[in-house]
């Protein structure tokens, strides 16, 4: 599956789904412990991956504004204050996960 395609979401009322979208981020927000390296493993997206698509979609700041809406405070604050050093295992789990978002 293209995670790009049209499919039946489209028809999701929109404000539905920017109530879910920002409940997601909100709940990223919350589970801090949950970390990026970790969402890439098992899920091929993160925050930085959410700050990307609202850029794609249209939203009107630059790359470091996207990811510090999206983190809920400056990236560089959530690095230092949340984020751990990733694991080889980890690195691993990621680029595999990665891989399979591959569209050719």
């Amino acid at each position: 599956m293209d995670t790009n395609s049209p499919d039946a979401l489209d028809q999701l009322d929109e404000a539905v789904a920017a109530a879910a979208f920002r409940r997601l981020v909100r709940h990223l927000q919350h589970r801090h412990d949950a970390q990026n390296i970790e969402l890439m493993g098992l899920a091929g997206f993160c925050r930085n991956c959410l700050a990307d698509w609202i850029r794609a979609a249209g939203f009107d700041g630059d790359k470091a504004a996207a990811r510090d809406l999206i983190h809920g405070m400056p990236q560089d604050e959530w690095k230092a204050t949340r984020q751990k050093p990733a694991t080889e295992e980890q690195l691993a789990a990621m680029e595999a996960s990665v891989a399979k978002n591959r569209v050719d």
